[in-house]
């Protein structure tokens, strides 16, 4: 049974606990006490790297273990994900990266397992041994007297190697936190609202992340308390003169409408994303954030278009952010300093460039249409049901609540306590069924019951019928996106997804989605063609030197009788971008107006003509 331990915090201290209970909750009070290190700064350390949680003993993507995210320079996988089309215009050959071999992270596991005189088998299998040897190695860089938490800021800077993360330490105090870890333990840090880090000048500069963040002022666009790097995305030339090519960006003159943000993982480590930015044959993305401590890198100009959508419509019209991490890789995780720099950067992004925060423009990669029948099957799952939208939009004060009378619905299971079955995180034929892990989004059926075998998308799973790989979204609906409700059976509701009714699970006990209102579509014709991009009709491009791009439907169909959320409604345009001159350039705007609805998984487009609005 999990254990809850009475506390009294004073300015960040333990005080004397009535109890000594087992639980994860004692295990960091008694490597608080046994090291010196003030509770609060150890809890508030541990909750951004992991959320106090052991996962399995298995490694991070930055190669931490366990609740202190204690770093193993030997695990850090590298390499990253991108691969196929670049620009998602079918203009350009596939473009592999040339990589440098990477810096390896510093270790922290072998000088944390020594200092707290522990082996280093058991501080990475073995969630109390590594709360100690975090403690331990947290109290060996302590370089000033005094038990306030503001006396352990540089200690906390160089345990992290970044004086943000220790910021967001402090953050992480002032509001306090508590929730139920993996081990079923009730962790709680009781919030501190006067703890404040000491004043700059009593601060030099220590870290990783001070040196880059300074050369940054005046190049990055970031929140004011949020440091970013600036790491720019290589433009130039390559190629045998007769083929010459560039990359990997596009630059514009003035401004450009940003429509969407793009929420990216990298498959790979952060060391590695240097040599990839730095290489004109690689794509690129407008921002990079980092796992262990929510560090921000940004490579591209938001004004300039970055090759990261793999559908040229959206690259046009949106930033890019990738995240470190793998979407399904067993053991890894997306840390809670990553989630807090990116809702930061994403509301901050939303605000300058009048970007609502829903799920119909800050997407997933794994929301982008594919451009023609071609390329569907490719486009990209990332970042996954993994991904806990609810709290990253909870983050920005977007919360996912109730609405309207309920002729749509939004999902939104409860993260933690909704573990669906994936399989393939491990990799390895046949697939093994995933460990359990809270899960954004929901399976759909074509019946109501689990029983049933799951729908089928005829653009991805091409002559095959859909599976519980962690990797086929085919058959699923995330959290955040809104759905017309198609019918109610018992404890099941269906809704319209890819032209048919697609069954979940929604009981009123556990209910995995909430009622929404707000406009739908309906065909006025017996089948409408949808689109994975919305372009100009053929007069708009009369006056320019841009030639026409044809609109090519998806092999989806909607019929009269359905319905689909709108997201919202666009004029078509194409912006011609195939010069490295600014200049030469073309913005083909037209009158055609296009309906974005939420058709499956990802969103497309239907032509308003050929729909009504209602709801």
């Amino acid at each position: 049974m999990p254990h809850w331990i009475a506390l009294t915090l004073t300015a960040g201290l333990l005080t004397a606990p009535t109890t000594s209970q087992p639980g994860r909750q004692n295990d960091f009070i008694e490597a608080a006490r046994e090291f010196g290190v003030p509770l609060s700064v150890l809890l508030a350390v541990s909750y951004l790297h992991s959320r106090w949680d052991d996962h399995g003993g298995q490694p991070s993507v930055s190669g931490g273990y366990g609740p202190m995210h204690l770093v193993d320079g030997a695990a850090v996988p590298l390499g990253g994900h991108h691969e196929g089309d670049p620009r998602g215009d079918d203009s350009r050959p596939l473009l592999r990266p040339l990589p440098q071999p990477p810096r390896a992270p510093e270790d922290t596991l072998r000088p944390a397992a020594r200092l707290s005189g522990t082996s280093v088998a058991l501080v990475r299998r073995d969630p109390r041994a590594n709360i100690r040897a975090g403690a331990a190695l947290l109290a060996s860089h302590r370089v000033r007297p005094g038990g306030e938490p503001r006396d352990w800021y540089e200690a906390v800077v160089r345990y992290a190697g970044s004086k943000g993360f220790a910021d967001e330490v402090f953050t992480v105090i002032r509001e306090g936190a508590a929730r139920r870890t993996d081990d079923g333990s009730y962790v709680r840090l009781v919030p501190a609202p006067d703890a404040v880090p000491p004043p700059p000048a009593r601060t030099p500069m220590l870290g990783r992340a001070d040196e880059p963040a300074a050369r940054a002022q005046g190049r990055t666009d970031c929140p004011a308390t949020l440091a970013c790097e600036w790491m720019p995305a290589a433009y130039a030339r390559f190629g045998k003169k007769k083929h010459r090519d560039y990359g990997n960006h596009d630059r514009v003159n003035g401004s450009r409408r940003i429509d969407y943000i793009v929420i990216h993982d990298t498959e790979g480590s952060y060391q590695g994303i240097p040599s990839m930015v730095n290489n004109p044959r690689y794509v690129s993305w407008h921002y990079t954030i980092r796992s262990s401590d929510g560090h921000v890198a940004q490579h591209v100009k938001n004004r300039d278009i970055a090759w990261h959508a793999g559908n040229w419509d959206i690259n046009a019209r949106s930033i890019g952010i990738e995240h470190e991490g793998y979407l399904a890789r067993g053991g890894t995780w997306y840390t809670e300093a990553m989630y807090r720099s990116s809702a930061r950067l994403v509301k901050h992004l939303a605000t300058v460039y009048n970007v609502p925060i829903d799920r119909a423009h800050v997407i997933g990669h794994d929301n982008v249409p594919g451009t023609t029948p071609s390329t569907v099957a490719g486009m990209h799952e990332d970042p996954g049901p993994y991904w806990d939208w609810g709290r990253f939009f909870a983050m920005m004060g977007a919360h996912l609540k109730p609405s309207g009378a309920g002729s749509s619905v939004i999902i939104r299971p409860a993260y933690d306590r909704h573990q669906p079955r994936y399989t393939g995180c491990s990799g390895g034929r046949p697939a093994k069924d995933c460990k359990p892990h809270g899960s954004s989004s929901v399976w759909l059926h074509t019946a109501p019951s689990a029983q049933a075998p799951l729908v089928d998308d005829i653009g991805k799973r091409v002559g095959a019928g859909s599976t519980y790989s962690v990797y086929d979204h085919s058959a699923r609906a995330s959290t955040g996106q809104r759905y017309a409700v198609a019918g109610r059976s018992g404890d099941w509701t269906a809704i319209w997804y890819l032209g048919q009714k697609a069954w979940f699970h929604n009981p009123a006990s556990a209910p995995t989605a909430i009622p929404a209102g707000g406009p739908l579509v309906t065909p006025v014709k017996n089948t409408v063609r949808v689109y994975g991009r919305a372009y100009p009709e053929k007069s708009a491009y009369r006056a320019s030197r841009t030639r026409f791009q044809r609109h090519v439907p998806l092999k989806y169909v909607i019929r009269k009788g359905q319905s689909y959320s709108v997201g919202s409604t666009v004029t078509g345009t194409f912006q011609r971008a195939d010069s490295m001159n600014p200049a030469h350039h073309d913005l083909v705007k037209g009158a055609l107006r296009y309906h974005q609805i939420q058709l499956g998984h990802r969103l497309m487009f239907v032509k308003a003509k050929d729909v009504r609005v209602i709801g």
